[in-house]
C-alpha cells in the first residue's frame, strides 16, 4: 500500500474504526475493562475487512454487527470469515448503501399498506413515508432495540430464510403492529414517531415480536393477490429471494398472483415478468416504462428476455 493509499485508508476507515470499537458493547464481559485485548482483535478484524472489501470498507454500525460474532466464536480468523459471510449473504444487513436501504423501505412501505393499513394512512397524513424510525432497526439488525439474547434469536430467524429472505421486514411490521397504536391514536408527527419508537428500545418483548412476525408472514402468504411492488420479480432483490428455491419454502406461493398496484412511482412494474401482459395492467404501467425501457433492458441484460417482454417494448415505442 502506497503512502497515498495509506493516507486515504486512515482517513476513510481506520480513524472511524478506532473510535467505534472502544464504544462497542463495553458492558459485555467479553469486551469490558481497560486494555481489553478483545477490543484490539475487533479492530483488526474490521480493518482487515475494510482492506478485504474496499467497495464496502467500513461504516458506523459494523462494529455492532461484529461484536456478537466475536464474543461467540472467540477466534480472530474464524470471526473474520463469519463476518465476511454475514456481510455477503445476509440480505437484512444492508451494508450500508442507499440503494439497499431504499429497496428495504420500498418493500416495508408496501407491507404496511397491505398488512397495517391504518398505520400506513397515518404515515401518509404525517408525511412520514421515509420511515426514519425504521432505519436503525434495519442497519443494526435490531441489536439496539432488544437485549442481546433476543436480538440473536431474531438474527437466527432471519438467517433461516423460512419462506422469505426478508423476514426482517416482517419483524419491523410486527413491531409496528404491537407498539404502533399509540402513534396513530395520538397522531404523532414524524419526529415524534422517532422519539416514541426510540423510547421503546430494550423495553419490547422479543418473543412477542417474533411470534407476531411469523403471524404477519402467515397472513401475507394467505393473500390471494399481492401488488407488483411485492412480486416475485423486479428491481433489486425480490421479496421472495433470488437464491435456490426449495419446495418447502415456496409451497403454496404458486397460488398467489401478482397484480399491478399502479403505485410504483419511479421504478418499472414487473408483473409482466411472471405472467402474460393484460391490457388493464399495461395501461397502469406504460408511464413507468417511458423512455427508460432501454435502461430496463440494460439492467436485466443478464436475464433471458421473454417474447412477451419484447412485444411490450415494441408496443410502447410504436403506439
Amino acid at each position: 500500500m502506497s503512502a497515498a493509499e495509506q493516507d486515504v485508508f486512515w482517513r476513510t476507515i481506520q480513524c472511524t474504526v478506532e473510535k467505534d470499537v472502544v464504544r462497542t458493547d463495553r458492558s459485555h464481559p467479553f469486551f469490558a475493562g481497560e486494555d481489553n485485548p478483545n477490543i484490539e482483535i475487533m479492530k483488526n478484524i474490521l480493518l482487515n475487512y475494510g482492506f478485504y472489501n474496499p467497495k464496502i470498507g467500513y461504516t458506523q454500525g459494523m462494529s455492532d454487527l461484529l461484536a456478537p460474532i466475536l464474543a461467540t466464536v472467540q477466534n480472530e480468523s474464524e470471526a473474520f470469515w463469519c463476518f465476511v459471510g454475514l456481510m455477503q449473504k445476509t440480505i437484512f444487513v444492508t451494508c450500508p448503501k442507499d440503494f439497499d436501504m431504499d429497496i428495504n423501505l420500498n418493500y416495508l412501505r408496501e407491507l404496511f399498506r397491505i398488512m397495517n393499513h391504518r398505520f400506513y394512512l397515518h404515515l401518509c397524513a404525517s408525511d412520514a413515508l421515509d420511515l426514519l424510525f425504521v432505519h436503525r432497526w434495519i442497519l443494526l439488525c435490531f441489536k439496539r432495540e432488544f437485549p442481546e439474547a433476543e436480538a440473536m434469536r431474531m438474527w437466527e430467524a432471519c438467517w433461516a430464510h423460512y419462506q422469505t429472505d426478508y423476514f426482517h421486514l416482517f419483524l419491523c411490521s410486527a413491531i409496528v403492529a404491537i407498539y404502533g397504536d399509540d402513534v396513530v391514536e395520538q397522531k404523532l408527527r414524524a419526529d415524534e414517531m422517532m422519539v416514541h419508537f426510540s423510547s421503546l428500545a430494550m423495553h419490547m418483548s422479543g418473543e412477542l415480536v417474533l411470534r407476531k412476525a411469523r403471524g404477519v408472514l402467515h397472513q401475507f402468504r394467505l393473500l390471494p393477490r399481492i401488488p407488483c411492488t411485492l412480486g416475485t420479480r423486479g428491481p433489486g432483490v425480490p421479496l421472495w429471494g433470488t437464491g435456490p428455491i426449495h419446495e418447502d419454502r415456496m409451497r403454496g406461493m404458486e397460488e398467489i398472483q401478482s397484480e399491478c398496484s399502479r403505485e410504483h412511482r419511479d421504478y418499472s412494474c414487473y408483473v409482466w415478468w411472471t405472467k402474460p401482459i393484460y391490457e388493464d395492467c399495461l395501461r397502469g404501467c406504460i408511464k413507468c416504462f417511458g423512455i427508460d425501457v432501454y435502461l430496463t433492458i440494460k439492467l436485466h441484460r443478464e436475464l433471458t428476455l421473454r417474447i412477451e417482454y419484447l412485444k411490450v417494448v415494441f408496443f410502447i415505442y410504436n403506439s
